[in-house]
This record gives C-alpha cells, structure tokens and sequence, in this order.
C-alpha cells in the first residue's frame, strides 16, 4: 500500500461547540493536518462531534461510511477525565466498526497524518 492509499479518519470534539477551547488555535492545527495530508498523498477525514448525546451516533457514522487504514483519536477526546467514559465508547466503536483500521493518537490536530502513519507501521500486517 502506498501513502497515496491511505484514508484516515479524524475523530475529535468541534471546538466550536467545545467549552473551554480556543476554537482558532484547534482550528489552525486542523489546517496543518489538512496540509499535510495533502502534502502525503493521504486522505484525510474529519469526524468533529459536540459533546452532546449525538456524538456517538456521528462517529458510528463516519467509521461505517467507508474503509479506514488508520482512525486517529484526538486529545481532546482521550485526555480530560470527564470524557473517559466517551473515550472507552469511542475506542470501541473502532474496534467493532473498523475493526482493520490501526488506531492512532495524536498530540494535536496536526500531527494526526504522523499519528496515523506511525500507528500503521506499528501494526500487525493485514490479512
């Protein structure tokens, strides 16, 4: 499989509807991974959820509508205690949903092309 083969989904909280988020430096690190996606060849998703009771419909959504290489989880989803249990969720939505899909972390929206890159080399080969 070459870069240009790969298609990664983004999953995240939209800063817009996040509290306590600065929407314009979340949405700049979007911008860089757009960047270089584009720059890899990559196709690059974005699954950007509200922290309300829809989030999890959303995600199941987006992982079923296509076959994903790699399906990158952000921060903001993964670090703050409060979203463990949306975390748990989401990680095992992945696994049932894309269940071929390497599952990545990022440290920030745009370093997700990287995330998914190094979690598909990390990966046990497809069958």
């Amino acid at each position: 499989m070459t870069t240009t083969d790969l298609r990664v989904l983004v999953i995240g909280f939209d800063p817009l509807t996040t509290p306590g988020v600065d929407a314009g430096a979340v949405e700049a690190a979007f911008e860089a991974s757009r960047d270089a996606a584009s720059r890899a060849g990559v196709i690059l998703v974005e699954c950007l959820v509200a922290p309300d009771a829809q989030a999890l419909a959303t995600v199941e959504q987006a992982l079923g509508s296509q076959v994903w290489d790699s399906v990158v989880i952000g921060g903001g989803i993964r670090k703050p205690e409060p979203a463990l249990e949306f975390f748990e969720a989401i990680v095992n939505l992945v696994h049932v949903s894309a269940a071929g899909a390497a599952i990545a972390f990022n440290t920030s929206p745009a370093d997700s092309v990287a995330a998914a890159q190094r979690a598909l080399r990390n990966s046990p080969p497809r069958g």
